[in-house]
């Protein structure tokens, strides 16, 4: 699989990740709802994949992420990358080591500050589990385009190493200012809903040709 290397550490990457948001989160935690989770992951390392993203904010999918990658015995080798999604300073910790214990981990690869939720609050946190080991790299997301600028203030403002967005063909706000801004500043990026829940796959009432083609993502 292709890898790129993050611009802070040079450290290399598969470039293709493995969301789990909806997917991760069945309505309850059975064998049956496990097994389809459990294929995909295996898949997915198999075929060269090892970052996986989550967060508090996607209900089970933590629990279910540290439950199939340990069952799988790929916990270790993977880059899991988490989000703080709270306000304040005390709750962003309890929030932190509890999403640890879900995970399975005690160091994770990548914390961010979920959708920018009191980030200056958390920020400074960030910091500190990053230089006492507990967390390798700190981020910040969005998923809006509208919070792209705040984004970029960011980035400008603070030292982080990824900024997660929203970026496809039919989504491409982040190339304006947030994309150039980060390779100047080597900040890593992660994409998520790349292909837009298959819109771009799907034909265009313009157009003629064959009809039904659909692409999907997990992001």
């Amino acid at each position: 699989m292709l890898e790129r290397a993050i611009p802070s550490s040079s450290e290399r990457l598969p470039v293709i990740g493995l969301g789990t948001w909806r997917t991760f989160d069945p309505p309850k935690i059975t064998d049956a709802a496990l097994a389809p989770i459990e294929g995909t992951v295996a898949a997915f390392v198999q075929a060269g994949g090892r970052v996986i993203d989550t967060s508090p904010m996607y209900g089970k999918a933590q629990t279910i992420t540290g439950l199939v990658t340990t069952k799988l015995a790929v916990n270790q080798d993977l880059f899991i990358a988490t989000k703080v999604w709270t306000t304040g300073h005390e709750a962003g910790i309890r929030q932190m080591e509890e999403s640890m214990r879900l995970l399975g981990r005690t160091q994770v690869d990548l914390m961010q500050i979920h959708n920018l939720v009191d980030w200056r609050t958390h920020l400074p946190t960030l910091r500190e589990w990053k230089a006492a080991g507990r967390i390798r790299y700190i981020g910040i997301t969005h998923y809006e385009p509208s919070a792209y600028p705040s984004l970029a203030t960011v980035i400008e403002q603070e030292q982080i190493d990824f900024v997660q967005l929203a970026y496809s063909a039919a989504v491409r706000t982040a190339a304006q200012r947030v994309l150039p801004l980060a390779a100047d500043r080597g900040v890593a990026v992660l994409v998520n809903r790349p292909f837009e829940r298959g819109v771009p796959c799907r034909p265009s009432r313009r157009h003629s040709g064959p009809r039904g083609h659909r692409c999907s993502s997990n992001s």
